[in-house]
């Protein structure tokens, strides 16, 4: 049954007027073999009229009663009264239209000659035709159910859907708070303790060279848990309305990152006048991860920071030498050079890095159109 269904909404509905108007001309075609030409002219009338049954139903059945009652048609009336079916909620009008159809059908043309010949006769007919007219008002109501009941189902399946997908914003809001209140416990006592202790060296160390690196450790600790705490906003606003990110870094920051890197770096270069922010901040996470990773696995090496552009494309090539000092045992996930790969695909860039003959060198490169 759904199946025909389902190929019968596959129809276009100008093949359906097609149809609906060549049954109805068949059937009209038996009653006007030999018949007068209005009855002819009456007959089209209300084979045509089911042209616009779709738009102005009442009118089309309007249309189809002459012929009705005149030549006692009755596929045309039919079909016109079960699209006033389909597209109706007043029932007292279908009960009127089916009683004018049924009437039209019993009493026949001329009105007076059928009253006056057997009025038992027409009283019977007029019961069967009212009982053929519920036949296409029924099947349009339940048609027209039908419909309220497959739009009620979508409203319920969205209902449902929609609801999904709050529970899992819900769900999803709760492992951020926790994650929020973890980093938060975790990473920002820890720092708060690598402070303290700087603080304390800064006051209590001998020499201006230990001074000034417990001060600058100190500097990095309070940036650390500024930053910190706007990644825990950002995770606790997570589903209500964001508080927006702090102020991100751009190229004029290079200098505060290098100086506070405590690394020997040489800069060099300089990027477009007109480059973007999102290009100035993925040049500035680069040239930070790869201090990071020298910070780690070469320190005390030689490290050449260069900004560059040419006609098609800009970006920064950071170069790091050979190791001087033993590497650094701190955790590491792996994690950054892949993070900054990503940036810069987004930005329909590319990240190449690896190493070379005496140290290793990370490649930025960011077309000039999105820069």
């Amino acid at each position: 049954m759904n199946r025909l269904v389902a190929l019968w909404r596959r129809i276009p509905a100008w093949a359906v007027d097609i149809l609906a108007v060549a049954v109805a001309a068949a059937d009209a075609w038996l009653y006007t073999t030999d018949a007068d030409p209005l009855t002819i002219g009456l007959c089209a009338l209300a084979c045509a009229a089911l042209l616009i049954r779709r738009r102005w139903p009442l009118v089309a059945f309007a249309l189809t009663l002459p012929a009705a009652l005149v030549a006692n048609i009755l596929a045309a009336p039919v079909i016109a009264l079960f699209a006033l079916a389909v597209r109706t909620r007043r029932r007292w009008l279908l009960f009127a239209c089916g009683a004018l159809f049924a009437a039209a059908e019993a009493v026949g043309w001329p009105v007076t000659t059928q009253f006056t010949v057997d009025q038992n006769w027409t009283a019977v007919t007029f019961v069967y035709q009212l009982a053929t007219a519920a036949a296409p008002i029924l099947l349009g109501q339940l048609v027209q159910t039908a419909a309220d009941l497959r739009a009620r189902i979508a409203e319920v399946e969205a209902t449902k859907r929609h609801e999904r997908e709050l529970y899992t914003q819900a769900a999803l809001a709760r492992e951020r708070n926790q994650l929020a209140r973890e980093m938060h416990d975790v990473v920002s006592h820890q720092v708060s303790l690598i402070s303290v202790q700087a603080g304390a060296l800064q006051v209590t160390a001998a020499d201006d060279d230990t001074r000034n690196a417990a001060a600058s450790i100190r500097t990095l600790s309070a940036t650390t848990l500024e930053e910190l705490r706007d990644m825990v906003m950002l995770l606790r606003a997570a589903g209500t309305q964001s508080p927006g990110l702090a102020p991100q870094p751009t190229v004029s920051d290079l200098d505060a990152l290098v100086a506070t890197s405590g690394l020997p770096v040489v800069v060099s270069g300089a990027l477009p006048a007109d480059a973007s922010a999102p290009v100035q901040r993925a040049v500035y996470r680069t040239v930070q991860e790869a201090l990071t990773n020298v910070r780690k696995h070469a320190p005390g090496s030689p490290i050449s920071v260069r900004l560059w552009a040419d006609e098609k494309s800009c970006g920064v090539t950071v170069v790091n030498g050979r190791a001087t000092e033993p590497p650094l045992r701190l955790p590491s996930a792996r994690l950054g050079l892949l993070g900054l790969r990503e940036r810069a695909e987004l930005l329909g860039g590319s990240l190449r890095s690896g190493p070379t003959h005496d140290g290793f060198s990370v490649h930025l490169s960011i077309p000039r159109a999105r820069a």
